[in-house]
């Protein structure tokens, strides 16, 4: 029955990882970017870095882990003994659920620097999803606050 519970208890932690994933790429819209105006600006690239986009630190990942880690503890011995393994098995569980969210989370991305037709420089980091190179001509797509370049 304990085993029942732990997988029950680690499958809710994978799904709830997996619910919490948010997009940062370029050719990724929310419902809500949809039947919106939106801007365009062109430019050409003037460097690409690759760089990481750090997880989601949502709480989500601790809760869920100390759930798992609490119910794991409690398993240990009977009494004050359980009551402890609880305890200690939840804040662990917290620690490694939080590790495991920003890690299932993280995703390689790409800094791009683009000289605007206007002069100016602007740089914009989004996930890795497109291939950009040096003296490409891109599109810059504004709207809300949220850039995207694409080609």
């Amino acid at each position: 029955m304990q085993t029942i519970w732990k997988s029950i208890a680690v499958g809710t932690l994978s799904l709830c990882l997996v619910a919490c994933a948010t997009s940062r790429s370029g050719d990724v819209y929310t419902r809500e970017d949809t039947r919106k105006v939106q801007t365009v600006r062109m430019g050409v690239i003037e460097s690409v870095r690759a760089v990481k986009i750090e997880g989601t630190q949502s709480g989500i990942g601790t809760a869920a882990g100390a759930a798992v880690g609490g119910i794991a503890g409690s398993s240990v011995g009977d009494g004050k003994e359980a009551a402890i393994g609880a305890i200690i098995g939840a804040v662990v569980g917290g620690i490694a659920g939080a590790a495991a969210e920003e890690f299932g989370t993280r995703s390689d991305g790409v800094e791009l620097t683009i000289k605007l037709d206007n002069g100016s420089l602007v740089t914009i980091v989004q996930e890795a999803t497109e291939k950009f190179s040096p003296g490409e001509k891109v599109r810059l797509i504004e709207s809300g606050g949220v850039t995207r370049v694409s080609h």
